[in-house]
C-alpha cells in the first residue's frame, strides 16, 4: 500500500516541473484539456497498480458510460480521499472542486492549476468560475458533503452545488461510492495499517434536473443520498465500515 502511495507522489513530483513550464506556453483551451488528461490517466495508473497488488479492489465500470456526457455536475458522497481519484481516473474532463491550500500543495498544485481546477474559496468565486467553466462542455466534480464524510451515512450538505446547478441549468448526476473500510476517511492517519483487502464500488445514482429552487434541492438531495446508502447496500447495511472502528 505505502509503496503504492509513493508511486503516486512520485508521479505528481515529475509531472509538476512539467506543468510549470508548460502552464505559460499553452493556451487555456490547450493546457486545460492536457492537465487534465494526464491527472486522469495518472489516477488510472495509481489504482491499477493497487488493484495489481492486491490489496484493493475497484469496481468503476458505471463511470465509463459518463465520459461522452456533456456539461454534468457529479455528485458523489465522499467517505475517503480517494473518492475524486477513483472518478477523475475514469473521466478525463473534469473540472475538480478543491480545497484552496491544496492548490499551492507540492504535489498537486502545479498540475491543478494546469488542468484549471477551480478552488474551493472564495465561495462566491468558486461557484462562478464554475458555470463559466461548463461552457467548455466541461464535468464538475463536486462533493456536497463538503468534506470527507463523518456522520455515516452522510454529513450535512452544503448548498454551494444547489447554487451551481440552479444558475448554469445543469444537470446534477449522483454518484454512489461504497467501501468496506475507514480507510483515508476523515481522521485516518496515513500510517494506520487497514485491514486488507479493501473493496471499492461506484455505481450511478439518480439524475436530477436542474432545480428551480437550490435550498429545497439540497435538502431532497441529500434525502436521497442518506436513502440510498442505507437501503440494500452490502457494505453500509452490514455495518462493515465499523469494522475497524
Amino acid at each position: 500500500m505505502y509503496v503504492c502511495l509513493f508511486w503516486l507522489g512520485f508521479q505528481c513530483l515529475v509531472w509538476t516541473p512539467i506543468a510549470i513550464v508548460v502552464y505559460p506556453l499553452l493556451s487555456v483551451r490547450k493546457g486545460r484539456a492536457l492537465g487534465r488528461f494526464i491527472i486522469s490517466r495518472g489516477f488510472r495508473l495509481y489504482l491499477a497498480t493497487l488493484a495489481f497488488s492486491g490489496r484493493c479492489t475497484f469496481d468503476l465500470k458505471a463511470l465509463d458510460t459518463l465520459s461522452k456526457e456533456p456539461a454534468l455536475i457529479l455528485a458523489p458522497n465522499h467517505p475517503c480521499l480517494l473518492d475524486a481519484v477513483m472518478i477523475i481516473s475514469r473521466l478525463p474532463n473534469v473540472a475538480c472542486v478543491m480545497k484552496t491550500q491544496l492548490m499551492n500543495n507540492i504535489f498537486l498544485g502545479a498540475g491543478a492549476r494546469l488542468a484549471r481546477y477551480i478552488p474551493s474559496e472564495p465561495v462566491r468565486g468558486m461557484i462562478q468560475d464554475a458555470i463559466r467553466d461548463f461552457e467548455n462542455g466541461s464535468q464538475l466534480l463536486l462533493f456536497p458533503e463538503g468534506t470527507r464524510t463523518t456522520r455515516l451515512p452522510v454529513n450535512s450538505f452544503k448548498g454551494s452545488l444547489g447554487i451551481i446547478a440552479n444558475h448554469a441549468k445543469v444537470p446534477v448526476q449522483t454518484i454512489l461510492v461504497e467501501t468496506d473500510t475507514k480507510f483515508l476517511s476523515k481522521g485516518w492517519s496515513l500510517f494506520r495499517k487497514p485491514v486488507l483487502p479493501i473493496h471499492y464500488r461506484v455505481t450511478l445514482g439518480k439524475r436530477f434536473d436542474p432545480p428551480e429552487n437550490s435550498s429545497q434541492f439540497m435538502a431532497e438531495l441529500e434525502h436521497y443520498f442518506t436513502h440510498e446508502l442505507v437501503k440494500g447496500t452490502p457494505f453500509y447495511a452490514s455495518g462493515a465500515l465499523a469494522k475497524e472502528a
